[in-house]
């Protein structure tokens, strides 16, 4: 049993989060300015048009900045650690908080590419982590 907290899933973000359960990752994409953006939204941040749609995403990226927990941050973390909490800029330009998912916690640089893999918590809800590419 999934003991960790789970995800709101609103009718805005639902799309994503159907996606994710066939593994497929998507974001955003403004029409007007032609820009990706994440977490879903109904108005660009970059233009504020209402013009977006549904885009997949490749699923590659690189660490723009991550943390090494030590510490759980609750009793449901405690089996994890040390895990990695990360920023990871993807290649269609947007950052998303997630965790990298790795035995070698000390392995990792920023920079360094990833790419993402799809974890299944339960029969409803699946996380995008990534793993170094």
């Amino acid at each position: 049993m999934y003991e960790k907290p789970l995800p709101v899933i609103d009718p805005e973000s639902q799309p994503y989060w159907d996606a994710l359960k066939q593994h497929r990752l998507l974001l955003k994409r403004c029409r007007a300015c032609q820009r990706c953006h994440h977490y879903p939204r109904e108005l660009c941040p970059h233009c504020h048009s209402d013009d977006v749609e549904w885009s997949q995403a490749a699923g590659g990226g690189h660490i723009y900045s991550y943390t090494v927990a030590r510490r759980p941050a609750g009793p449901s973390f405690k089996p994890d650690t040390p895990y990695v909490v990360a920023l990871v800029e993807l290649d269609e330009g947007v950052r998303m908080m997630t965790n990298i998912v790795t035995l070698d916690v000390e392995s990792l640089r920023i920079g360094q590419r990833v790419a993402v893999q799809f974890d299944d918590v339960t029969p409803d809800v699946t996380l995008p982590k990534f793993r170094p590419a």
